[in-house]
């Protein structure tokens, strides 16, 4: 049993109430968290708020060389914090690297980046000034995690807070907490100043509305669902705060008789599967062209009965179980609405045999998929792959943006004008050709009902940091 403390002020500070976390592999606890109430989460926004003036006004050299200790803390730790991911999601051991080296390089991206930012200044036609556009921290940070990739999305956020200059409060789900808390330890034992990172969990709508209500934070981050990011910004109204948001994804992958089909099916299997499919980005849609259909499905069918799935630190498994019992019944649900309604069922649904303990879904293939069924409109967050025909490029491009989300979308063709067309006109933020690429330097974001603001790249320091202009009379 790992046993973990809150985080607050520079401190790892213990509380009345606990969390047991619960492995969805074995249904067992693996550990146990202090948990935050309403006035733990009160205290942590004002450690952040104590800190800010200071922080804020620290030298970017200075706030740097804390980021490299923290960087240097986390690559000492690594096999703890892969270990606390491993127990808390019941994800395959080597997934786990994906989430630890995100942390690594967050670290060391936004720390170069601030280094490396150079001031800008603003052409005068009249010649009468000269005009300076300086960058500075926005204030307070404030963000909610989803429980997919533990690890991974608090990089996302503490990285250009950090930065920035902006203490943050950083809520990870009570469903994963482990890692994040692992996370407040280092903090705490490079000594990091009180107040500039905070990790606290609890209850979402005791300790996450006080969080979002507060009229602390100028910066409300969060990865999550749309739902839940239409209600932290309704409660975060009681000021005015920047939103950055990364929401849900209903991605179409369109794959043509000309591409390479091979790649093609690795590619759509390794998102899907990867993770159990709760990844925000992976195809919920998979579009393929009439005349290789058939082809095409006994590709999918070949990998899907190839994944390894279970929960063992020393093998080789390639699929743990999604996260709890809502999440499988939602899934599941998903699943036989489609078959009712003429889906086929080609593999899969419900549980794999010998994993009747746990949370653990096949890897499911359905095909005969139609827009008006519910797995084709919700995201599904599971390992399930819908297979949809089309036989027209006009057709599918009219399907494939038939969605209130705009996060991700794959395309798969060899026909270079029909790449720029469907760059052009798919409504999504990301468009991946031929593959798919997810680095810290690369900007994630949406559009539509996907979220506002962007996660990895230079573009994100820009929801920590508020313009000033500074104009001189000659």
């Amino acid at each position: 049993m790992l046993i973990k403390q809150l985080y607050i002020g520079g401190e790892l500070v213990s509380s009345g109430l606990t969390t047991e976390v619960i492995n969805p592999a074995t249904l067992t606890p693996v550990g146990s968290i202090a948990a935050a109430d309403i006035a733990q989460a009160e205290q942590a926004l004002a450690a952040a708020n104590k800190a800010f003036p200071i922080w804020s006004k620290t030298s970017i050299k200075q706030r740097t060389d804390w980021m490299y200790k923290l960087r240097d803390a986390v690559i000492e730790n690594e096999q703890h914090l892969r270990e606390c991911i491993h127990l808390e999601m019941a994800k395959p051991w080597s997934s786990t690297k994906d989430d630890y080296q995100m942390l690594v390089d967050s670290l060391n991206f936004y720390a170069d980046a601030m280094l490396n930012l150079e001031q800008e200044t603003l052409e005068d036609k009249e010649g009468t000034h000269t005009h300076e556009l300086r960058r500075e921290p926005v204030g307070v940070a404030a963000a909610f995690l989803a429980w997919n990739f533990p690890l991974l999305n608090l990089a996302y956020k503490i990285g250009p807070a950090m930065a920035a200059g902006c203490p943050i409060v950083i809520k990870p789900s009570v469903k994963t907490p482990l890692s994040a808390y692992a996370v407040g330890e280092l903090c705490a034992k490079i000594g990091l100043p009180a107040g500039v990172v905070n990790i606290i969990s609890g209850p979402d709508h005791k300790v996450g509305d006080a969080i979002s209500a507060s009229t602390i934070p100028s910066v409300l981050t969060l990865i999550g669902s749309t739902n839940v990011g239409k209600h932290v910004i309704a409660t975060g109204a009681t000021s005015i705060k920047r939103y950055s948001m990364e929401l849900g994804g209903n991605a179409p992958a369109i794959v043509f008789a000309d591409a390479d089909l091979n790649n093609a099916a690795d590619v759509i299997c390794g998102v899907k599967f990867a993770n159990a499919g709760q990844i925000c980005v992976t195809p919920n849609r998979v579009l393929v062209e009439q005349s290789i259909a058939d082809e095409f499905i006994e590709m999918i069918l070949t990998r899907a009965h190839s994944v390894k799935v279970g929960f063992d630190k020393t093998a080789d498994i390639d699929m743990g179980p999604v996260m709890d019992a809502s999440s499988w019944h939602r899934i599941d649900a998903l699943v036989q609405d489609a078959i009712v309604k003429g889906a086929t069922l080609l593999t899969g649904g419900g549980k794999p045999e010998g994993h009747e303990t746990g949370y653990f879904y096949s890897p499911t293939v359905l095909c005969g998929v139609t827009p008006e069924m519910d797995i084709a409109k919700e995201e599904v967050f599971g390992p399930v792959i819908s297979i949809m025909t089309f036989s027209k490029d006009d057709e599918v491009l009219a399907e494939a943006n038939n969605t209130e989300a705009g996060l991700s979308s794959f395309i798969f063709t060899s026909n270079e004008a029909r790449v720029t067309r469907f760059a052009d006109e798919l409504r999504f933020a990301e468009v991946q050709v031929n593959g798919i690429k997810y680095a810290i330097n690369l900007p994630h974001f949406g559009i539509k009902q996907s979220g506002v603001g962007v996660d990895c790249s230079l573009l994100a320091l820009d929801d920590y940091l508020a313009y000033k202009r500074v104009s001189r009379a000659v």
